[in-house]
């Protein structure tokens, strides 16, 4: 019988290692998840037979490569930092391997030795990377192979909160790892608008989120913000020469506009530190804004304190300015009751423990994926434009669209792999049609697909 070993049994965990169990007595394999956890782990297989627990420290290299060594294929949920760690003693013992997660330069050098193997290291196989690759290389190919020449790619992708459990400021809940939600963005951008590369800092990307609109015909107007390097997919894509060319992430416009504060106060900072014990969010936001020079300037009329950079420019609507003091107050700016008590912190560390209170789904929460490609190409001499989208809403807090659409196509890919109908080697990302066809079908059977709009002049 062939063992598929999971990684990780965190947020986006649930649906894929629900996915494999129900196939497993059919496809005859187990399924062994690992993580330090031994009772998240317990309630993730729950009753099923073909499930194995295991529980240990991930930096126990004899440990870890025993499990391996066992394995057929692994899977990897850890964060990217501990990927290489997994990918060589999958190379040790010739074993698959599949991430979700962008290849870095260390996985990228084992590329010739996983194909001197015969070995696939399967990465960026989830949803933002992942089923946004599948998506449009097949979207391209098919343009391309109707006589279009594409000037323009915009691809989207956001994890949200549905509207039917939208109740807070911010229109925001966590669905993923919230460290993640912290510093995304942290890096910058670049990308390619009107045959320019731009290139935005951290503090730059949240400032043009009222221009950059995105308008879907299912939901309400979201906003986008550019997303880390986009230049290299254009020649990944195959889409040189391209007028513009971007990747963004997706969130609700009054989102974007908190944001732009949170990082204009360097809420996100990993190198100051805070004592943290017995103080409450409160005492620590105010701490953190006079490190950085905001005094107390003046108090609302139910006095509370707020710092003079709270408030935005003049020429903003004394409604946006609302919507900013309902935000941080939901976030804990005024919150004298609750505690952090975790020793030593930096400030991400604490707007991370704000969020985690403030902004947790609720057990029968919510969450809802969307994504989209907005491409422009010419045709016959004539212009047009369309849009690609995909809408997908969680269940509740376990079953979340974001478990949905980052764990299927890992299992799909899985399975895939297993009966030998994905035979291509090496370290690969899903953008060949030997990969995202047949995942992308599966994904269909599971109501996760694309609509498209003719959105042409």
């Amino acid at each position: 019988m062939r063992n598929i070993l999971i990684f990780g049994a965190g947020k986006s965990s649930t649906v894929l290692i629900q996915y494999l169990l129900t196939l497993a007595e059919k496809e005859n394999f187990t399924v062994t998840v690992a993580d330090e956890n031994e009772n998240l782990v317990k309630s993730k297989l729950k009753d099923f037979p073909h499930g194995r627990a295991a529980s240990f420290n991930i930096l126990s290299h004899e440990t870890r490569n025993d499990f391996i060594r066992r394995s057929d294929l692994v899977i990897s949920l850890l964060p990217p930092s501990l990927h290489p760690l997994i990918a060589k003693d999958c190379l040790h013992h010739a074993k698959h391997l599949i991430t979700a997660s962008y290849v870095d330069e260390e996985m990228k050098k084992m590329d010739t030795e996983a194909k001197r193997l015969g070995l696939l290291f399967l990465c960026e196989a989830g949803l933002d990377p992942g089923i946004d690759h599948m998506s449009a290389m097949q979207l391209i190919h098919r343009i391309r192979a109707e006589g279009g020449q594409i000037t323009s790619f915009k691809s989207h992708c956001g994890g949200l909160v549905a509207p039917e459990s939208d109740d807070n400021p911010w229109h925001y809940k966590i669905s993923w790892n919230p460290r993640n939600i912290v510093l995304a963005g942290i890096h910058g951008a670049r990308y390619l608008e009107n045959q320019q590369i731009k290139t935005l800092r951290y503090e730059e990307l949240f400032e043009n989120y009222a221009q950059n609109s995105l308008n879907l015909p299912e939901t309400s107007v979201l906003s986008w913000y550019p997303n880390r390097d986009s230049l290299p997919y254009v020649s990944l894509y195959g889409l040189e020469p391209i007028d513009t060319f971007v990747r963004t992430t997706l969130r609700h416009p009054h989102f974007m506009y908190g944001w732009k504060h949170i990082v204009k106060w360097k809420l996100t900072d990993e190198t100051a530190t805070y004592e943290t014990d017995n103080k409450t969010l409160h005492e620590l936001f105010q701490e953190h804004l006079k490190r950085q020079g905001i005094a107390e300037i003046y108090f609302d009329k139910r006095d509370e304190y707020i710092p003079e950079e709270t408030q935005p420019s003049k020429n903003e609507s004394v409604e946006i300015k609302e919507i900013l003091r309902k935000q941080l107050e939901f976030l804990g700016f005024y919150d004298k009751v609750t505690k952090v008590n975790k020793g030593q912190c930096s400030a991400a560390d604490i707007l991370q423990f704000a969020l985690e209170k403030k902004l947790t789904l609720k057990p029968d929460d919510k969450d809802m994926i969307v994504m989209a490609h907005e491409v422009e190409f010419d045709i016959n001499n004539t212009a047009k434009r369309l849009i690609s989208y995909l809408i997908v809403k969680g269940e509740n807090a376990l079953r979340t669209a974001m478990a949905k659409t980052v764990g299927l196509p890992m299992g799909i890919s899985a399975r895939l792999i297993l009966n030998g109908h994905i035979r291509c080697k090496g370290v690969q990302i899903p953008v060949l049609p030997e990969i995202y066809e047949p995942v992308l079908a599966g994904l269909a059977e599971h109501n996760i697909l694309f609509k498209e709009k003719d959105i042409s002049p």
